[in-house]
């Protein structure tokens, strides 16, 4: 759909301006220079038998005052294109009906301006629609009230330079719209790939948040644990405060190089310092288990050396599961309780379970569950553990076991593409 002609036009980058910030100025130049050749025209004999040379008499004023006349409305060209037009070919009508002989002056110039006007303002089927209609108008009044025959090279003239108005007009419109596509498409790519920017920052950023949660919860957990027997044995037991030191030592020492392995992720790719440590996975779960048992969690870990040689992105998620159930088994099972860890892994799938028999849990009321679909309090670890499988295609189901105690289960998918009717 063609916009409705306001009578102005927006700026568009060039490198001469001029007349687009002063439009008023550069039509009454326009105005001027029209004026000055159909003068000129009208003094000029163009059919001389050597040469052009001036007739010896200027042309009647009723001439003069139609050429002024219809070049003064081209001032207002730009504002209203359709008025103009049809001021500049009424005068121009009355000049070919009045006017015959030496003093015929081509005030249809100014008609010819309009015309461009017109057609580099509006849609193509009005242009050539007006513009066929200014044809037969002008050129069908110059047959008629000509002094010539009908096939005259000036009625053919008026045929010729309406059309090239109409053509030429059309023309720039068309390059307009072009341009205008092409700042609209670039624009628009633009902000497409800021949007795409931002959308890639704030993923990094959730995943990196991700990272810092599991880091953070597991060891604090730990410490907190390890510190609290240390606290409680301190006067009578000794040897196991001390003990239960060596194991806060320990945890703060892990926490601190896998805080800083994934705060690594943020420098710098010519960062001298960017960490090269592997990311965690099935290969170091036992240390991961160890760690738990020597808090006090016994853990029963159910890993054939089948599950070996998952994919980078499934190895870490699977770890990242097994320390995130586990660290909620510390927290919120309480003394007592037992975990057990049992992963199988078939040709289309691998399964991660970890339960409890919740020993030490305080009972749930019915119908109350922590914000992350476990017991209150539980945080956000199940819901970064759910993206974290979401993210490779996986599920996870949580909830209490009708024996007592809690069950995480999570499946990822070990082939990129499943066929409909495949066995999960």
């Amino acid at each position: 759909m063609t916009p409705p002609d306001t009578g102005r036009e927006a700026p568009r980058p060039g490198r001469f301006q001029w007349h687009r910030k002063h439009p008023l100025a550069a039509d009454v130049a326009v105005a001027v220079c029209v004026l000055t050749a159909i003068m000129l025209a009208a003094v000029v004999d163009r059919h001389g038998p050597h040469s052009p040379r001036l007739i010896g008499h200027p042309p009647s004023p009723v001439v003069a005052v139609l050429a002024t006349l219809a070049c003064a409305a081209l001032v207002a060209r730009r504002r209203a294109p359709r008025t103009v037009l049809a001021v500049t070919g009424a005068l121009t009508l009355v000049e070919l009906v009045t006017e015959t002989g030496e003093s015929r002056a081509p005030v249809a110039a100014a008609a010819f301006v309009a015309l461009f006007t017109l057609a580099a303002r509006t849609d193509r089927h009005t242009t050539w629609r007006v513009g066929a209609l200014t044809v037969v108008v002008l050129t069908g009044a110059a047959m008629l009230f000509g002094t010539g025959p009908w096939y005259a090279q000036e009625n053919l003239a008026i045929t010729a330079w309406t059309g090239l108005a109409a053509a030429t007009g059309d023309a720039v419109r068309s390059r307009r719209a072009y341009i205008d596509a092409i700042h609209e498409r670039a624009e628009r790519a633009e902000r497409t790939r800021e949007e795409e920017a931002g959308r890639r920052v704030a993923e990094e950023r959730m995943r990196i948040a991700r990272e810092l949660h599991d880091v953070v919860a597991h060891h604090i957990a730990l410490v907190n644990v390890q510190a609290g027997v240390a606290s409680h044995v301190m006067d009578t037991r000794p040897d196991q405060a001390k003990q239960a030191l060596a194991h806060v030592r320990e945890a703060s020492r892990s926490a601190l190089g896998e805080l800083r392995a994934t705060v690594g992720l943020l420098r710098q790719s010519d960062d001298p310092t960017a960490p090269t440590e592997p990311a965690p996975g099935l290969g170091v779960l036992d240390q991961l288990v160890d760690g738990f048992v020597r808090a006090g969690l016994p853990v029963d870990l159910q890993a054939p050396a089948s599950a070996q040689g998952l994919p980078a992105s499934a190895d870490l998620t699977v770890y990242r599961v097994v320390q995130e159930a586990l660290t909620n088994v510390r927290k919120h099972a309480g003394d007592g309780a037992r975990a057990t860890v049992r992963i199988v892994r078939t040709e289309a799938e691998l399964t991660v379970t970890v339960l409890d028999d919740g020993a030490g849990r305080p009972p749930v009321p019915r119908g109350r569950t922590g914000s992350d679909g476990g017991v209150p309090g539980g945080g956000h670890g199940l819901i970064g553990m759910r993206e974290r499988v979401q993210a490779l295609g996986g599920t996870v189901a949580t909830g209490t076991r009708p024996t007592g105690g809690f069950r995480v289960r999570a499946t990822l998918p070990l082939h990129p593409a499943r066929t409909e009717g495949t066995p999960l």
